[in-house]
């Protein structure tokens, strides 16, 4: 176990600094800041000041060094647009998104197991081939358009669930959480629910090619020859395999899941780092846009390890040292 989690530290390091040079060359080629950041109306002097303030006067070379020997000691630089911390915007929104995903994979969760499962069961079934067709849907429809028709439904036409903002939350060991209050369950439905949806379409379609899959196995034949109920062959032995390839993907998905809650974000103009990255591009902040996707990418790299440290867990026939090779 130490000698898997050195090596994965080291991965780790590597990545993240291939991807802060790809991403910092990448933001310093798009547009110039000092034409956002500061008033058309200010003279020679008062620009060249800014640009020295802000260290835009050193080359692209030197900057990205500058960057990498703060970077150590975990300073990802000073906002342009708020003077503060990068690191720190970034923390603070980190709650707000961090709750988006983990309640959208837990819808996701929740309802498509168990769609899955009986889909499994009962293939030919009324109720089975409808949840097919309604997994169909969940990976063709756009996010923006079914978000869009939620806000028009759910909160416009109905008036049920609020469409915007991140409601009443309360402090938790230093965190600001909605999902601690009812006002805050309600704004939270709506934005959660949009983002489980593909991810509630793919989980149906692994839980039922798992289940059609191990039913046919010879140890549920054995298990039901012994006279085991149904429910206990299903719940017990079948379960626990299928939700090895289902844990493996999920995981996987939750980075996806807050990498990408920026269009969800963005709609129901949730508080997040999805919106804080949109809000960046526009005024070219660029020491929020490179810390919010080193965090990404380290989000990422934990959840690649928790998933592969759980696989080992569900399944005893795949060992730590089996994934080094």
């Amino acid at each position: 176990m130490t000698v898997f989690l050195i090596r994965r530290l080291m991965q780790a390091v590597v990545v993240l600094f291939v991807m802060s040079l790809i991403v910092f060359v990448g933001v310093y080629a798009i547009g110039n800041p000092v034409d956002i950041l500061i008033s058309p109306e200010a003279d020679q002097m008062e620009r060249e000041r800014a640009i020295r303030a802000l260290g835009l006067d050193l080359p692209m070379w030197e900057q990205y060094l500058v960057f990498l020997q703060k970077a150590v000691t975990g300073d990802l630089g000073r906002s342009f647009a708020f003077s503060t911390p990068a690191l720190q915007l970034i923390v603070e929104r980190m709650p707000a998104t961090l709750e988006l995903a983990v309640a959208a994979m837990g819808i996701s969760i929740l309802i498509g197991i168990p769609l899955g499962m009986w889909a499994g069961f009962r293939p030919e079934s009324v109720a089975g081939r409808t949840i097919m067709a309604g997994s169909i849907l969940g990976f063709s429809l756009p996010t923006f358009w079914v978000g869009l028709m939620l806000i028009m439904v759910f909160a416009v036409h109905l008036g049920w669930l609020p469409s915007t903002g991140r409601g009443e939350t309360v402090e938790v060991f230093g965190l600001r959480l909605s999902v601690f209050t009812l006002d805050g369950w309600k704004h939270l439905l709506l934005p959660a629910f949009n983002l489980a949806l593909f991810k509630m379409a793919l989980v149906i379609r692994l839980t039922r090619a798992g289940m059609r899959e191990n039913l046919l196995m010879d140890y549920v034949k054995f298990a039901r020859a012994k006279g085991l109920s149904t429910g206990r062959v299903i719940f017990v032995h079948v379960m626990k395999n299928i939700m090895i390839p289902v844990v493996t993907i999920l995981g996987l998905e939750l980075g996806s899941v807050i990498a990408f809650a920026v269009v969800t974000e963005t709609i129901f103009s949730w508080p997040g780092m999805g919106k804080l990255i949109i809000d960046s591009i526009n005024q070219l902040d660029r020491p929020v846009i490179v810390a919010y996707l080193l965090i990404t990418v380290s989000m990422f790299i934990v959840i690649n390890l928790v998933v592969d440290i759980l696989y080992s867990v569900l399944d005893p026939r795949v060992r730590l040292k089996e994934m080094k090779s």
